[in-house]
């Protein structure tokens, strides 16, 4: 630490010329255009018809987050380990087994007990699940097409390899 004599100040920190590269540097721009991609996916899944009405409505009441879908996103067909279905999403065991319960009292999976571990549990889609799973990807395909239909098709194809190829092995399903 420089000591300045008394009569002396510090100097004042350089400000940067502008600060608006903090408004539209890469990152800010991804996060904002997932929060409108998922806030998109969830208002299609609250007037769909195929979703179960008592989960339509809180999707209608943003009782649903995107951190929800991470089951939707993740959970294979055939089912999972809680252990393996978080390291999938990348959320701790914990937050994925809170979600798992809110997804429990919801119908949309069962948690049953692993006959090869007594200490794992599998979680399983229900039928109400797979309904479910069937209008997420209805309306995923719709904001990608109206994304498409936004942006155009040529920069929705470079934003798409761009991104996966940003995203390597992360994007990749398991």
């Amino acid at each position: 630490m420089t000591a300045f004599p008394p009569s002396t100040t510090a100097p004042a920190p350089l400000a940067p010329a502008s600060d608006a590269w903090r408004q539209t540097h890469l990152g800010r721009l991804l996060g904002h255009s997932m929060r409108r991609f998922d806030a998109r996916v969830m208002q299609l899944m609250a007037h769909a018809v195929e979703v179960p009405l008592a989960l339509s409505n809180l999707a209608a009441r943003d009782q649903v987050s995107a951190a929800h879908i991470h089951i939707t996103r993740h959970l294979s067909l055939g089912g999972d380990r809680l252990t393996d279905l978080a390291e999938r999403a990348g959320m701790s065991k914990q937050a994925m087994a809170d979600l798992v319960e809110q997804c429990l009292a919801w119908g949309l999976v069962t948690r049953e007990a692993d006959a090869r571990d007594r200490r794992a549990r599998w979680i399983r889609f229900t039928p109400t699940g797979l309904s479910w799973l069937q209008a997420f990807e209805a309306a995923v395909a719709q904001a990608e097409a109206e994304f498409r239909a936004e942006v155009g098709d040529d920069v929705a194809t470079v934003v798409a390899l761009g991104l996966e190829a940003y995203a390597g092995a992360h994007g990749r399903p398991a």
